[in-house]
């Protein structure tokens, strides 16, 4: 699934807050509705069963209460996608990752045989539903899914973020049972395109401490037989997994390293140079040698992550709205993160200052991001509104989720007059609902409550928004004439 990821540590954080942000984006072609939802714990001796690799799984242990995003249409599993559980672990999963053909014929993927009826492998259909209900931790979650890796395989590679209130994870599948996790430094941010982004890797400290590296149990030998560390020089036990596991393909350079560049761009936005005119060089859109992780230059916070996970290159030549005419030859050039098929966005946010109860709050957003709002919801309750949940794959204005998607396609098509009605809208709905948060965590109030008034508030500028773009893009329509009746 093309996503674009963003994690930040607690020290690089406005409040302290650990923060995991990713775009879930649907196939080109299709659209693919959405749903907040929370979800009974799992009891013992379930049995779980994988629409994609036809894969059953007992659940022999008994789960926790979680909120998970899943599809609104099943015809291919849950996809569950982002949510918190009842400990107040995160997951979001997964950003779909890139890999070359010596990793794929040293550890094939594990696709189902339809011809034998052998059953595939676990993908991002499965895994927030097998793993998030039993973490508790982030730690104790990368080691959960990699135990499933390492026994059941998966048929794609995929990259998993965890958090706790101390800590993230960040999980990257290597070909069809191998795996690493390296722990997101507390003081940096990690930006993640579609493509595996790990770049410094400490085997001795998984195989040894495993203070900040996890991985798969025989990971070193495995490398060595298959001669996949390409390390030049001495570097004691630390390798760059980009080189091995990774690719640095031409398509890479115009979908995943541009949106590395974007996101670091505004983040760091002195440790360039960043508009270089050369390609290659190590600031510029198509370069291989953008950081994972980077300290930020102030603390980042939750509109930060919002705006850069809604980027599509403004400011720069690169920009699909832009208007310079000596721009056209590379205008649109590069895939954008704010991108008509985003889904959702989920940012999960665990706040420290608050009692546990009140701490995880799951921020979302449905629909293309350079057109929507992002808004808070408390994590820690046993039912969510009807106009986040009830999503079908009917187009309905009574859906967030349709809502977001009707405003998106009306405002594209006319964007210089919509703009202005968006713009009010992204930064007024966010601020009447982060109100509604503080002030329930100042009364103690009832959370199921204050999502509802939430939720309330969401409809009524929605609809609002959604008034003003259809008659600014109606009044565009080439079948337009001044002249009135009489």
């Amino acid at each position: 699934m093309p996503c674009t990821t963003i994690l930040v540590g607690k020290k690089a954080s406005y409040d302290g807050s650990t923060i995991v942000a990713r775009n879930e984006d649907s196939s080109n072609g299709e659209f693919c509705p959405k749903r907040f939802v929370a979800r009974e714990a799992p009891k013992a001796g379930a049995v779980y069963r994988s629409v994609i690799s036809h894969l059953e799984i007992e659940l022999s242990e008994p789960g926790m209460r979680y909120t998970a995003m899943p599809n609104a249409d099943l015809k291919e599993g849950l996809w569950e996608e982002a949510g918190f559980n009842e400990r107040n672990v995160g997951m979001s999963a997964t950003e779909t990752i890139t890999t070359n053909e010596r990793v794929l014929a040293a550890d094939p993927l594990v696709r189902y045989d339809a011809a034998t009826g052998t059953p595939g492998g676990i993908g991002e259909e499965d895994m927030v539903t097998l793993v998030l209900p039993y973490a508790t931790s982030a730690r104790d979650g990368v080691l959960r899914l990699g135990a499933l890796l390492e026994r059941c395989g998966t048929y794609e590679m995929n990259g998993v973020a965890f958090s706790d209130a101390d800590e993230i994870w960040w999980l990257e599948t290597v070909g069809g049972h191998h795996w690493i996790a390296r722990r997101v430094p507390d003081d940096s941010y990690v930006t993640m395109p579609n493509q595996l982004g790990i770049d410094d890797f400490d085997l001795d400290d998984a195989f040894g401490a495993q203070g900040e590296h996890l991985c798969s149990a025989d990971l070193r030998e495995w490398m060595a037989a298959n001669h996949l560390d390409l390390t030049l020089g001495v570097r004691g036990s630390h390798f760059n997994p980009r080189e091995a596991f990774g690719s640095h393909s031409d398509s890479d350079h115009v979908y995943n390293t541009p949106r590395a560049w974007a996101m670091q761009r505004f983040l760091s936005p002195h440790a360039g140079p960043w508009d270089t005119a050369a390609p290659a060089a190590d600031f510029g859109p198509e370069s291989d040698r953008i950081p994972w992780c980077r300290e930020p230059e102030r603390k980042v916070t939750i509109e930060d992550v919002k705006y850069v996970l809604s980027l599509h290159y403004q400011g720069t030549p690169y920009d699909p709205y832009g208007t310079n005419p000596a721009h056209a030859g590379v205008r649109g050039r590069y895939r954008p993160i704010g991108i008509n098929r985003n889904s959702q966005l989920a940012v999960l946010q665990l706040r420290p200052d608050v009692a546990p109860e009140r701490a995880a709050l799951q921020w979302i957003a449905y629909g293309s991001n350079a057109f929507n709002a992002l808004v808070p919801l408390y994590a820690s309750v046993t039912e969510t509104p009807a106009y986040f949940e009830d999503t079908t794959t009917r187009v309905t204005s009574e859906s967030f989720y349709w809502a977001n998607r009707l405003v998106g396609a009306l405002a594209d098509a006319a964007y210089g007059a919509c703009l202005p009605h968006v713009e009010r809208y992204q930064q007024a709905l966010p601020a009447r609902c982060a109100a509604l948060i503080r002030a329930c965590d100042a009364k103690g109030g009832s959370l199921e409550a204050c999502n509802a008034a939430i939720a309330d508030e969401c409809r009524r500028q929605t609809e609002d928004l959604l008034d003003k773009v259809l008659y600014e893009a109606s009044m565009r329509m080439r079948n337009a004439f001044s002249r009135s009746d009489g």
